[in-house]
């Protein structure tokens, strides 16, 4: 396994993202050169975007692009400026139950952007690309743990079919073109400078208000959580480390990165309260349309070719997110 190359320059699309703020921040810190590339739509605050940009752009070696990932001439420009060796796809219209109300979004960002994205490779040679898939691939599957060798034929969200997609369209890509791609399933990212449209987040926005929380599936609902120091730790990792051809000629390969340990929604509430100090008001409601019953990352994979596995426990994140969501909303524990 070779070490992470700080000698390369990186694209990091969805930069302003939560997941490419903190790879983007752990690379820069490294001394990489980084290329943050991002629409800044507002699917939620923006000006939690902006403040993660503000951080990055005190690092001499990051440059940030706005553009759009649906228009091919956006991308391209970002490729011919900079020519990255190294380019994350990290850039996606995210949430299952927005693609339910909002499904072109995820038709223009997921679908043509992720196009757009792999012609660029195409037409730009790099030695790696890393896209974000996502645990949604897997939707009813009642097998568990969760394994990239299993079949995932039956999406139950367009988000998920999306992703699945991707998955297809890359391996096709990386069969004709010859480019190395590997894909990353992340299972239920969490942490400070998160999403706010994600369950923890307005778990504790409402608690903290007094408000009830919407708890679905009467909480019989299991996740499988992770920190997002892991998956930074999981991404740097596999980035310098393109795949080897597989038995078909294609570089190709798939990882789940997850914490292997689902934990139960009503527990996820007991230790998110204990973090805050407050008793949460419970409106217990049904499985809305789209979820899944659980999540459980079978992550042997990662363990074997790369020596590592997510560790961090839900009550050690959680309490990190707490104390950064205090300090960032001035939050105070009463």
């Amino acid at each position: 396994m070779r070490a992470l190359d700080p000698s390369k320059t990186y694209l990091i699309t969805g930069g302003a993202g939560f997941i490419g703020f903190h790879l983007s921040k752990s690379l820069l810190e490294k001394g990489a050169k980084v290329i943050g590339f991002d629409n800044m739509n507002d699917y939620y605050d923006v000006k939690l975007k902006e403040d993660r940009l503000e951080i990055l752009d005190s690092y001499e070696n990051y440059s940030f692009l706005r553009g759009n990932l649906g228009d091919n001439a956006d991308v391209f420009r970002a490729f011919q400026e900079f020519r990255p060796q190294i380019v994350v796809n990290l850039g996606a219209q995210a949430g299952v139950r927005y693609s339910i109300d909002n499904p072109a979004a995820y038709m223009e960002s997921n679908m043509m952007g992720f196009f757009h994205v792999l012609e660029a490779c195409r037409f730009f040679p790099v030695e790696h690309l890393v896209y974000a898939s996502s645990s949604s691939v897997y939707g009813g599957n009642d097998k568990v743990p969760f394994s990239t060798a299993d079949q995932v034929d039956e999406p139950v969200s367009l988000y998920a079919a999306t992703k699945k997609s991707n998955e297809l369209m890359a391996h096709a890509y990386g069969k004709l073109y010859h480019i190395p791609v590997t894909g990353l399933r992340f299972f239920t990212v969490y942490g400070p400078f998160g999403r706010p449209d994600m369950a923890y987040f307005k778990f504790t926005k409402k608690i903290l208000a007094g408000e009830p929380i919407q708890i679905y599936n009467q909480g019989d609902m299991y996740r499988d959580f992770t920190y997002i120091d892991d998956i930074v730790r999981g991404v740097e990792n596999i980035l310098c480390n393109p795949p080897a051809e597989n038995k078909k000629g294609v570089r190709y390969k798939l990882y789940n990165i997850g914490n292997n340990k689902p934990v139960k929604l009503m527990e996820f509430v007991e230790t998110l309260e204990r973090c805050l100090g407050r008793e949460a008001k419970k409106e217990y409601l049904p499985m809305q349309p789209g979820d899944v019953y659980q999540t459980y990352a079978d992550v042997s994979d990662l363990m074997q070719d790369y020596d590592f596995k997510p560790d961090t426990s839900i009550g050690e994140g959680l309490q990190k997110f707490v104390d950064w969501y205090r300090a960032y909303y001035g939050e105070k524990n009463e």
